[in-house]
């Protein structure tokens, strides 16, 4: 008895161990880019590798502002990561409840189809969707953003999954005491789907917050360019400058990590659940 007690021990702590060392190799790129970012261009890939500068360059921090239109670029990002995601939480809730909780001829068809495009690519409809936005005269505005990332097939798989977990009891009765359908949708199964809704946001947030090949499609003007544009505009035709990268990317970093924190205690708990029952 002793002897598996002290080999379920050395088997915990050999576990352990193997998560520490795999979290502080995904840490560790981390840290690298903040000790870039108060370096000099010439010393960010000096080697060995100067983990905490002598001479920190916190003008980095002060450069960014003032090379490229930072300010700009990060209100376009809220902006439009703000309205996409509240856009994709409503959409993908409302479909999903449909899909999980109402009763329709071809329902599951539907879904089905739906569910399917997640396995296409964006890059084979990549060219239709950009004529299309052409033809409605919605390119080089945040509109056409908008509109194509309003819905997510992903979005309503997830949210679906949820509502499944949830009895359906609870729809019926409430449908007996009188209450339409949008009720049950906003008095039930909202307050009930806190866990999957805080995890749609934090994928749907951080997806939009580091959206590149959108953006770089369709918006052109400076004025309308999103954050992962503008870090391009610290490469030039024969330099790039990695110091100001690295504090630029500092900076877009923060809202995702808060975010993140801040929703942490529901992310788990919403994956798991999402995966009760198919």
């Amino acid at each position: 008895m002793q002897v598996e007690s002290n080999a379920s021990k050395i088997r915990q702590t050999i576990m352990y161990l193997l998560l520490i060392a795999c979290s502080a190799l995904m840490v560790l790129p981390f840290l690298w880019m903040l000790s870039a970012s108060v370096k000099l261009d010439k010393d960010v890939f000096s080697f060995p590798i100067d983990w905490i500068p002598a001479h920190p360059r916190w003008a980095n921090y002060r450069d960014i502002w003032t090379t490229i239109p930072l300010g700009t670029f990060i209100r376009n990002t809220v902006k439009l990561t703000l309205i996409v995601t509240f856009l994709q939480l409503f959409t993908s809730s409302f479909a999903a409840y449909a899909f999980s909780k109402l009763h329709f001829r071809g329902r599951d068809t539907l879904f089905l189809g739906y569910v399917a495009t997640i396995a296409m690519p964006w890059q084979v409809y990549m060219v239709p969707q950009f004529v299309m936005m052409s033809k409605m005269g919605l390119n080089n505005t945040h509109l056409a953003i908008i509109l194509l990332q309003a819905f997510s097939a992903f979005g309503v798989f997830m949210m679906k999954q949820f509502y499944t977990s949830i009895p359906t009891e609870l729809c019926e009765a409430a449908r007996v005491d009188g209450m339409t359908e949008y009720g049950i949708y906003f008095k039930i199964m909202l307050p009930l789907s806190k866990p999957a809704l805080s995890t749609l946001t934090i994928f749907t947030f951080v997806n939009t917050w580091n959206d590149f090949l959108g953006p770089y499609i369709y918006l052109t003007r400076e004025k309308l360019k999103t954050i992962a544009i503008g870090l391009r505009m610290f490469i030039g035709q024969y330099s790039q400058e990695y110091g100001l990268i690295m504090a630029a990317s500092v900076v877009t970093l923060v809202p995702v990590v808060v975010v993140f924190l801040s929703l942490q205690k529901y992310f788990v708990q919403g994956i798991a659940n999402t995966g009760l029952k198919g």
